[in-house]
Order: C-alpha cells, then sequence, then structure tokens
C-alpha cells in the first residue's frame, strides 16, 4: 500500500531553511541530523513566536518524542522548505505533523511531540486554554 504523503500546502505554518555547505556529510547530502534540526526550526516558529508564544509564564516546551522517516535525500546548495501542523493537543502536550521538502519533494515526514514543562518543578504544566485553542488553528480540517 502506497504512503499518502501530504503536499507542502496542507500544512499550516511553513517555513524554510536555507542549506549550509556545512551540513554535508561524506555522502555529499545533507546529513540526517540536520533533518531533526530544520523540524525544530518550524515547531519554534509556532511555539516562541515572538509576538504571542504559546506557553504560559512560567513554563518552557521540551521534545518528548521525534518519529522521523527518511524519504529522500536533501542536497545543497539550496533551501529545504518547512511544514508544520498540530495533529492533537492534549492536557499539557501537542502533537505535530510535520514535512521537508526540497524542490517541491517531500524528503521527510516526522511526528514529534512536545510538553509544557514549569521551569521550577521540572514537570508538566498543563496549557492554558488560550494556548489550547491557538494550537487548534493549526489542526487541518478533515478533508485533507
Amino acid at each position: 500500500m502506497a504512503m499518502s504523503i501530504p503536499p507542502l500546502e496542507s500544512y499550516a505554518l511553513r517555513t524554510h531553511e536555507k542549506l549550509r555547505y556545512a551540513d554535508t556529510d561524506r555522502q555529499g547530502h545533507v546529513n540526517n541530523a540536520v533533518f531533526a534540526t530544520m523540524l525544530e526550526t518550524g515547531r519554534v516558529e509556532l511555539l516562541y513566536s515572538l509576538d504571542k508564544p504559546l506557553y504560559s509564564e512560567g513554563c518552557t516546551f521540551v521534545l518528548a518524542s521525534l518519529h522521523l522517516d527518511f524519504l529522500g535525500e536533501i542536497n545543497w546548495p539550496g533551501q529545504v522548505d518547512v511544514g508544520t501542523r498540530v495533529a492533537s493537543v492534549g492536557k499539557s502536550s501537542v502533537t505535530f505533523e510535520q514535512g521537508l521538502f526540497q524542490k517541491g519533494e517531500c524528503v521527510a515526514t516526522a511526528k514529534t511531540v512536545v510538553v509544557q514543562m514549569n521551569v521550577t518543578t521540572r514537570r508538566s504544566h498543563p496549557l492554558s486554554e488560550e494556548s489550547r485553542q491557538r494550537f487548534g488553528n493549526f489542526i487541518p480540517v478533515a478533508s485533507e
């Protein structure tokens, strides 16, 4: 059964990364560890927006899970488009679906979970109702 790859346009938040020569490895393509760093950029632009961050006072977000599927190579030079959307919102966590695209082709997909953590107690902290609603704006409609 063929896997359905969502197009970049299906992600509520889109950003991009400029590739650096230093991102490449001995095989001449972008190193697999850099994929995770590019995904982080997509999440951080949403979580820590300078206009209106989504974390509660005294809290931050930590990565709890990362599942990354490599579908193709990324080659230097160029740029990579990063798509991010919210799959679900829990009491203190958010699950993201993300995609990396080069020249319109999806080269990786990922599912990540972040948890809001209280910086003093180092324990999970419930999301505010406002944050839960705002995260909901990044959940795709059922027709996708």
